[in-house]
């Protein structure tokens, strides 16, 4: 298992488990990140911090400080 924020431009993963806190956990379970969901990587920032996923159809930009307890395979 490795985490999501480790993912490459182009790796389509499948989420294992979302370890994030409540706040933040509610929020990407809203957009869609459930356990099991399928997520494209679109592409990485200037600095690596900000990457952009499709996620069910939609494309949202997260940080690596949200995606560093959401683990996929």
């Amino acid at each position: 298992m490795k985490n999501l924020c480790e993912a490459i431009p182009g790796d389509i993963i499948r989420i294992v488990k979302n370890n994030t806190n409540s706040s933040l956990k509610e929020r990407l379970l809203a957009l869609g990140m459930t356990e099991g969901a399928n997520i494209e990587v679109l592409r990485k920032g200037p600095k690596n911090n900000l990457t952009v996923y499709r996620i069910r159809g939609a494309m949202i930009a997260l940080r690596n400080e949200e995606t560093k307890y959401i683990y996929c395979n």
